[in-house]
């Protein structure tokens, strides 16, 4: 016995002593499957497209595309998010390309397909933001409102012609109400019955999203904070919840991940169907900000971020460190 005490018989430190011992010990476990890597084709382009939000993301040209799909089957990721850029002349109030069947997000899906087939899921924006000339996430009404209504009706279009060019998913992401139960009915009346929809349940009004906003091109004017979440709120998320699976979501997402790692875990904790969460734009690019400047390790950070999401409650995390990070835990 010591003079300051008894030493203590409980030691915790013992499952810690080894890099074998953590890992044994380990409650979370990264796998490449648990990945899905969100990618942007651009209409028009001959070469890839950095992204200097974004260092190291481009905006890919069909062909870099299609090699894009390609390393994610070889790297074990499970799932392609795929945004279209359309050229601008061809926005216009109604997001036309967006229902258009040679619009670029619809080519860009068929290319996919055609490139892996069944080895990767190809996953389809279901969103008028990037084709729609105000750069809203729906049309306008008399006031310059957003009209849920008849947004819904062009949801329901874009949902035919994605499942059409050969989606196995569609992510709704536009917070219209109402738009779960619309996009199933629409999907199940041209006999898309086994096109899941991954609905973006609570999609918060962040200020992380910057970056996306030159991935995509936005012609955003103004804000969204009437139809997307208020960062304030958690049990709106949860009647959220509740509405997507009345209406027939298949999986469920919060996005972004790393600020609303509680409303996660409440999301996870409620549901019996898969979980997902996207750690968005302006995450990945803070890191990657921070490590060019020596101020964190980037492999630890991503690592150690995406940990943090898959413990929360996420079955799945949209990352654009899905390629990287899967050969890392592999």
């Amino acid at each position: 016995m010591s003079k300051y005490g008894s030493f203590p018989g409980t030691r915790p430190r013992r499952l810690r002593t080894t890099p074998v011992m953590r890992r044994m010990v380990a409650e979370t476990r990264l796998h490449p499957a648990d990945f899905i890597l969100p990618a942007f084709v651009r209409e028009g382009v001959s070469e890839p497209v950095p992204i200097a939000a974004m260092p190291g993301v481009v905006q890919h040209t069909r062909d870099s595309l299609k090699k894009a799909a390609l390393e994610a089957v070889e790297a074990g990721v499970s799932g392609i998010m795929l945004f279209g850029v359309p050229e601008e002349s061809k926005k216009d109030a109604f997001g036309t390309p967006g229902t258009d069947p040679d619009g670029i997000l619809q080519v860009a899906i068929r290319d996919v397909r055609a490139e892996v087939g069944d080895e990767l899921l190809v996953m389809s924006d279901l969103c008028l933001d990037e084709t729609i000339d105000h750069g809203h996430c729906g049309v306008l009404d008399e006031q310059g409102r957003v009209d849920n209504d008849a947004t819904l009706e062009r949801y329901a279009e874009m949902a035919q012609v994605q499942a059409d060019a050969g989606a196995h998913v569609v992510g709704p992401s536009g917070m219209m109400d109402g738009q779960i139960g619309i996009i199933r009915d629409a999907l199940d009346e041209i006999g898309r019955e086994d096109v899941a929809v991954l609905a973006y349940t609570a999609k918060y009004s962040s200020a992380f999203y910057g970056p996306f906003r030159e991935a995509v091109a936005s012609s955003l004017k103004g804000d969204r904070k009437t139809y997307q979440q208020d960062p304030a709120n958690v049990r709106e998320s949860m009647r959220e919840l509740a509405l997507d699976l009345e209406e027939g979501a298949d999986m469920v997402m919060v996005k972004p991940a790393g600020p609303y790692l509680d409303v996660l875990a409440r999301v996870a904790d409620a549901v019996d169907v898969p979980v997902a969460a996207y750690q968005i734009s302006g995450e990945y690019s803070m890191i990657e900000a921070a490590a060019e400047k020596g101020w964190v390790d980037r492999d630890r950070a991503i690592l150690e971020t995406l940990t943090g999401i898959k413990r929360a409650g996420a079955q799945n995390i949209l990352t654009y460190w899905a390629v990287e990070a899967a050969r890392m835990v592999c």
